[in-house]
């Protein structure tokens, strides 16, 4: 049974939800009994980013809900970084999940689909199908870490982890180079400018990577027992290969690998095609 749509909502559309004090923005469109999808972004992006993505599956009939997460949506920006654990992370999206009535199919890119896989994990009750772009299974990222140059290519969320310097580094224009350096389309950076640089999101956006140390082990090692697709770019600045092979090891249920070659890391913005094509092929069997 669909549930009633939350505070700040239109007739049948959910604009809104709230859990312990924090408010965050929902995208919902789409057909309004399309079977649901709920789609998480990373970093440095927002809920908008899908909006190519979200187009391709309301004309399937999907109905999608695309979350402002934690540290984004201007309602839910906590100060600390203990306010940045997984544990919170997963909770705001199954606090989602249960305003709609799943279970749902989950889509995450970045770090949602870091959330996405702890989602999964964790309540599988909630997940019909799990689509994980870029970033492969945790204990599979961790892993590659003494077995590739992963480290290496990570070397920056050390960087992130420090106070003040980061945010410092981002008034020079550092971030906007990065970000096109790593292949991101410029319309992409425009409004990542408009959107995230321009809205204060990067404080909370960054108390992601701050709360790392507060990882809780048993939310990296559990085996996925959801459908899967895992969606990986070889050209991806962040993630290597070695992830990505060891991804299998943590699925236990059905799972489809999409390798696309040449691309960078930014999916949703040159690939939104393919990831709106894993939801309308269904689960892997």
């Amino acid at each position: 049974m669909r549930a009633e749509p939350a505070p700040g909502a239109t007739t049948n559309r959910l604009t809104a939800i709230e859990r312990d004090g924090l408010t965050f923005g929902v995208i919902d469109a789409g057909p309004i009994d399309g079977p649901p999808v709920v789609l998480l972004h990373g970093f440095p992006q927002r809920a908008t980013t899908w909006a190519p993505t979200t187009a391709l599956l309301n004309q399937a009939g999907f109905r999608t809900y695309a979350l402002d997460q934690r540290g984004y949506a201007p309602g839910a920006r906590p100060r600390g970084r203990r306010a940045y654990r997984m544990a919170e992370l997963v909770d705001d999206v199954v606090a989602l999940i249960d305003r709609i009535g799943g279970p749902v199919v989950v889509v995450g890119h970045d770090w949602g689909a870091g959330v996405a896989w702890n989602v999964a994990t964790r309540h599988p009750d909630r997940v019909s199908h799990l689509v994980a772009a870029s970033v492969p299974h945790p204990a599979a990222f961790f892993a590659s870490m003494v077995r590739s140059n992963q480290l290496l290519m990570s070397a920056y969320m050390g960087f992130f982890q420090l106070p003040v310097v980061p945010e410092l580094f981002t008034r020079f224009g550092w971030m906007r180079w990065w970000l096109r350096r790593s292949g991101m389309p410029a319309d992409a950076v425009t409004r990542w400018e408009r959107e995230f640089a321009g809205r204060g999101c990067l404080r909370g956006a960054l108390g992601w990577y701050r709360a790392l140390p507060f990882l809780e082990p048993r939310l990296v090692g559990t085996t996925s027992s959801i459908p899967t697709t895992f969606v990986w770019s070889t050209e991806d600045w962040f993630l290597g290969r070695k992830g990505a092979e060891l991804t299998p090891q943590w699925v236990s249920g059905p799972y489809r690998y999409v390798e696309l070659d040449g691309s960078s890391h930014w999916l949703m913005d040159e690939h939104p095609g393919v990831l709106a094509a894993q939801v309308i092929a269904g689960p892997p069997r």
